[in-house]
């Protein structure tokens, strides 16, 4: 398939590939870093289980509508758009493409942190975060912006090399090894926390649902997190899409990738819970959990330096699938108007770099927009409102405007079998998608 220059266009070499590269894109620090705290402020199992209805829900039904759209314009996310349709629909695909730039440029600085807790975890963190100074610790970090600025640029270096090397020679491959490891990683990990003196209590307030504790509060939560986990309405899963093959099934293809993404959020609960309650310590403990709490926690435990370093590397692999997407999201553009993959990933990869510099530097006292810190502000303006404005009109796209294209595209122009659900999930993105995402963005507005 050529582009709008005429060049060939990359493909997946398997389903495999594209199943793990597009899962990679979806697991992120959300699932590993955020769920577990989410699921402790929002009373533990029945929160799961509402969350996991909520991804095959309205998360599967909104990654299907972006597959379809860029698997049938073969392009990225404002050429689909501009392919498809015309008119002002390109401006979504702008949306989704700004989004992914904003999101990486402090992405990469989380990304950052991870490879000095890594190193950190074999230099002096688990003494430190022993003698009940991981805060002190944590903040003196990321105080320091010559180290925070330093990290964030290698975790860049990672994912622009990654991307430059191409869809099936860079991305595809590295997936397949990252994906797999990651999984190894979080298995060995929850092996040593269930088996903690003491972890069953955390095993029981993770999957044992108690239903009092649900409020409005507790499904707007699970309702988040299962839009923000997939990466929807960034154009990711539109651009990973367009590099799809024909006679893929896009319904199995996108129930598998969710279901890996549940699969990961859901064992970074057993990681996590466990060894919270193993050692006393407050499961709702918010953001802090991941770099001030557990460091206390793996201190204790025999062997720690080695169970705080794999854990780091696993929210390092985490944050590298996802920024890979990202990254792609934004040369994929540029490629198809005619840039080479190595001036795209460069040229992009650095300017997201400059772009997260006021991030990482924000959290030192440095630069705040109306009273938040930069960082902050850019998550609540991605986070709050590009997302959520981009997904809700990729499923009125989809759903009102594009209806009988996207059954085209399902069946492969009738050469595939139309899903048994095909009409449910229509219904789902004309309707319930789009309010409930709608519910999402109402009551995220609250700077």
């Amino acid at each position: 398939m050529a582009n709008q220059v005429g060049q060939e266009r990359e493909q997946w070499g398997s389903k495999i590939g594209f199943i793990l590269a597009a899962a990679g894109s979806a697991v992120g620090l959300g699932n590993i870093w955020k769920f577990p705290y989410v699921t402790g402020t929002n009373g533990g199992g029945a929160f799961v289980l509402i969350y996991v209805l909520m991804v095959a829900c309205i998360g599967f039904s909104v990654m299907l509508a972006e597959l379809v759209i860029g698997r049938r314009a073969q392009l990225n996310a404002v050429g689909s758009f501009e392919k498809i349709k015309g008119g002002a629909w390109p401006m979504v695909g702008w949306l989704g493409l700004a989004c992914g730039f904003l999101i990486l440029s402090y992405y990469g600085v989380v990304g950052g942190w991870t490879i000095k807790y890594i190193l950190h975890s074999f230099t002096g963190l688990m003494e430190i975060a022993g003698a009940g100074n991981a805060g002190e610790a944590f903040g003196g970090f990321i105080s320091n912006p010559v180290m925070v600025v330093l990290y964030q640029a290698i975790f860049m270096f990672s994912v622009i090399w990654v991307v430059y090397r191409g869809v099936g020679e860079g991305i595809e491959r590295y997936c397949k090894i990252l994906m797999p490891a990651l999984f190894i990683l979080m298995i060995i990990l929850i092996g040593r926390s269930v088996t903690l003196e003491g972890a069953g209590a955390g095993i029981e307030f993770y999957l044992k649902p108690d239903f009092s504790k649900v409020t409005a509060g507790t499904v707007l939560a699970a309702l988040g997190q299962a839009f923000f986990s997939l990466s929807l309405g960034m154009g990711c899963m539109i651009t990973y899409g367009s590099y799809l093959q024909k006679d893929i099934s896009l319904p199995g293809a996108a129930a598998q990738v969710c279901f890996l993404d549940t699969l990961v959020a859901l064992l970074a609960g057993l990681v996590v819970f466990p060894a919270v309650f193993a050692f006393g310590v407050e499961p709702g403990a918010g953001p802090g959990l991941t770099f001030i709490t557990l460091p206390g926690i793996f201190s204790k435990m025999p062997g720690g330096m080695m169970w705080s370093g794999l854990f780091f590397l696993l929210l390092f692999v985490a944050a590298l699938t996802s920024a890979i997407s990202l990254l792609e999201v934004a040369c994929s553009y540029f490629i198809d108007k005619g840039w080479t993959r190595a001036k795209a990933a460069w040229t992009m990869g650095t300017l997201i770099f400059l772009l997260g510099i006021p991030s990482a530097i924000s959290l030192g006292g440095g630069l705040k927009i109306g009273g938040k810190d930069f960082i902050d502000a850019a998550g609540f303006m991605t986070d709050q409102i590009m997302m959520p404005i981009g997904g809700l009109l990729i499923c009125v796209f989809v759903g009102w405007v594009i209806k009988d294209i996207a059954k085209e595209e399902l069946t492969n122009n009738g050469k595939l079998p139309l899903f048994a659900g095909f009409d449910a999930w229509v219904m789902f993105v004309k309707f319930v998608a789009p309010l409930s995402i709608l519910y999402i963005f109402i009551t995220g507005l609250k700077w």
